[in-house]
C-alpha cells in the first residue's frame, strides 16, 4: 500500500491547517469523505477568539474559558490555548484569511460569557467559511494529495502503533489501504445524532467510532453543546443565528413580546450558552410553543446587513426581513465537546494516532465550550501536533499524564419490549427526545437500551450510508451511557433528576473498548 509520513482524515480547519504545516515535515495525504469543502468549519458564524487587544490578556481569556468549563477544564491546556492564540491568528493572516477590520485594525466583537470583546470575524457572520475556503485553496495549490469521497472505515494498528488507514471509495465501493507514520483524526463532530442540529450532513461521529474501535480513549461524551438560537420556521432546515447577534444587542422575547432572559441570569442574553438554551426551552414549555423570538429590530438596519450578511440574506430568501421582523428561534445541537482523548500535544493513548478539532477532547472546553474557542482550539493544537511529530520524528510518542478519570466500557443492555425500526430519522428523534438538552434516568435508560439493540441488529456496513448509520449508533451509545453515569448537572449536561453540580463528579468519564 502507498506510504505517507502523515495521513490526515478530515478537511475542516483542523485537518487542512495540520496538512499545510505537516507538508514541511514530510509527505501528506488528506482523506475526506465528501469534497474538501464539506465540513462544519464553514458553518461557524461566530468567529475565533483571541486576546489580541491592548485591553485584553491571555489571563482574562483563560478565566472566561475555565469559568465556562464549569470545573472540568484542563487548566494547563487552557493556558496553552490562550497563550498561543495570538501567534496562530498571525498564521491565519499570513495565509490571507480576510479578517474584518476597523480603522486599519482587526475588529473585535463581544460574545456570550466573554468578559470583553475578543472575537475576530471574517465577512461578518461568514468566519468559518472564509477560513475554510482560504485554507482549502492553499492545500489545493500546495501539491498535497487529497482523496475526496473516501470514507475511512478502520484504523490499522500493529503492535500498539498506528500503521495506516483502510478507506472506502464511496462512489465505486472499492476498499483501499494507506500506510503512514502519523495518523491525524480531524473528522469533526456528530451533530446528525439530533433531529434539530446546525451541522453539516457529514457530522456522523466517524472519527469517534474509528478511534474507539482501534482502542483509543474517548472522553466527556455526555457534554454536547446545544446552540440557543437556530432559525425555527416550517419547512426550513435549522439555520444558525450566531451568538454574535446577541453580542451585538439582539434580545430574546416570548410570543407575547416579553424579554425573559433577565429572569434566568444576571447577564441576560449574554449568559453562557447552556443557560440560554435551557431558558429558551423553559419558556417554550411555559407557552406551549416550539419557538421564541430574537429581536434585532431596534438596531440600525445597516448594522444588521453589514454585520450579519449571511443571516440577513438567508432569512430574506425565506420571506423574513430581520431588520423589521422578529426572528423565530429554538435550540439545536451544535458542538460535540467530548471526543478522542488527547494530551496537550494532540497525542492519544495509541502511538502515532493524533486528533484535532471537534473530534478531539483536549480538555480545554471542560463541561461547556466558551463561544468561539473551537476554531482557535483546532489551529493551536494542530500546530502542536506537527511540532511534536517533527521534534520526535525518530522516537515513539506516548500519551499524556492521566487526570482524575472514571474508566468504563460499554456493556449489555436488556432488549426493549418495543424496538423502533432503525434509521437516521429514528436515531435523531430518539436523541432529541431522550438525550437532548434536559435528561433524566428513565429517558436515558430507554435510549441506551434501544441503541444497544440497534447496534446488535446491524449487519456489517458496506457503503457510506450504512457506515454512517453504524457510526452514529456507536457514538450515540457513548454519549447516552456517559450521560446516564453522570448523576449531576454540570455545564452542557443537565439531569432533571440530579439538578445540582456535585463535587463527587468533578472528574472525566473515559470510554475504552
Amino acid at each position: 500500500m502507498n506510504q505517507y509520513d502523515y495521513i490526515v482524515v478530515g478537511s475542516g480547519i483542523g485537518g487542512l491547517y495540520t496538512a499545510l504545516l505537516a507538508k514541511e515535515q514530510g509527505s501528506v495525504l488528506v482523506i475526506t469523505k465528501g469534497s474538501i469543502d464539506d465540513c462544519n468549519t464553514k458553518y461557524a458564524q461566530g468567529g475565533i477568539a483571541a486576546a489580541i487587544s491592548k485591553d485584553d490578556s491571555p489571563e482574562l481569556h483563560s478565566e472566561d474559558t475555565v469559568k465556562a468549563g464549569d470545573g472540568l477544564s484542563d487548566e494547563a491546556a487552557v493556558r496553552i490555548l490562550v497563550n498561543e492564540a495570538p501567534a496562530r491568528i498571525a498564521d491565519l493572516v499570513g495565509y490571507r484569511v480576510p479578517f474584518d477590520t476597523l480603522d486599519g485594525e482587526i475588529a473585535l466583537a463581544m460574545e456570550a460569557a466573554h468578559s470583553l470583546p475578543r472575537v475576530l470575524h471574517a465577512g461578518g457572520d461568514a468566519t468559518g467559511e472564509h477560513i475554510e475556503v482560504t485554507l482549502s485553496q492553499q492545500v489545493r495549490s500546495s501539491g498535497i494529495q487529497v482523496l475526496e469521497n473516501f470514507l475511512a472505515t478502520e484504523i490499522l494498528v500493529e503492535k500498539g502503533k498506528v500503521a495506516g488507514i483502510r478507506a472506502l471509495e464511496c462512489r465505486a465501493g472499492t476498499v483501499e489501504e494507506f500506510g503512514c507514520r502519523y495518523l491525524i483524526m480531524a473528522t469533526g463532530g456528530a451533530g446528525q445524532l439530533f433531529k434539530y442540529n446546525t451541522n453539516s450532513d457529514i457530522a456522523t461521529g466517524d472519527g469517534i467510532t474509528l478511534a474507539f474501535n482501534a482502542g483509543a480513549e474517548i472522553a466527556d461524551m455526555e457534554f454536547f453543546q446545544f446552540h440557543p438560537t437556530a432559525l425555527r420556521m416550517p419547512g426550513v432546515i435549522p439555520f444558525l443565528i450566531s451568538e454574535a447577534v446577541r453580542g451585538e444587542g439582539g434580545v430574546l422575547r416570548d410570543a407575547a413580546g416579553y424579554r425573559f432572559m433577565a429572569d434566568y441570569h444576571e447577564k441576560g442574553e449574554l449568559a453562557p450558552r447552556d443557560v440560554v438554551a435551557r431558558s429558551i426551552l423553559y419558556e417554550m414549555k411555559k407557552t406551549g410553543s416550539d419557538r421564541v423570538f430574537l429581536d434585532v429590530t431596534h438596531l440600525p438596519p445597516h448594522t444588521i446587513t453589514a454585520r450579519f450578511p449571511h443571516i440577513y440574506r438567508f432569512c430574506l430568501d425565506h420571506g423574513l426581513d430581520i431588520t423589521r421582523s422578529l426572528i423565530p428561534v429554538a435550540p439545536a445541537a451544535h458542538y460535540m465537546i467530548g471526543g478522542i482523548k488527547t494530551n496537550s500535544w494532540g497525542e492519544t493513548n495509541i502511538a502515532g494516532l493524533f486528533a484535532t478539532g471537534e473530534v478531539a477532547c483536549t480538555g480545554v472546553h471542560g463541561a461547556n465550550r466558551l463561544a468561539s474557542n473551537s476554531l482557535l482550539e483546532a489551529i493551536v493544537f494542530s500546530k502542536r501536533i506537527v511540532e511534536r511529530t517533527g521534534n520526535k520524528s525518530k522516537e515513539e510518542v506516548s500519551a499524556g499524564v492521566k487526570t482524575k478519570n472514571v474508566y468504563s466500557s460499554l456493556g449489555q443492555r436488556p432488549v426493549p419490549h418495543v424496538l423502533p425500526r432503525v434509521g437516521l430519522a429514528a436515531i435523531q428523534q430518539l436523541h432529541w427526545d431522550r438525550v437532548g438538552i434536559i435528561r433524566d434516568k428513565e429517558g436515558l435508560e430507554q435510549a441506551a437500551g434501544i441503541l444497544a439493540a440497534w447496534q446488535q441488529s446491524l449487519t456489517p456496513p458496506t457503503d457510506q450510508p450504512s457506515y454512517e448509520l453504524s457510526n452514529l449508533i456507536l457514538t450515540g451509545r457513548l454519549l447516552t451511557e456517559a450521560a446516564f453515569i453522570r448523576e449531576e448537572s454540570r455545564g452542557a449536561h443537565m439531569r432533571s433528576d440530579f439538578p445540582h453540580t456535585s463535587p463527587k463528579w468533578q472528574c472525566h468519564i473515559i470510554w475504552k473498548k
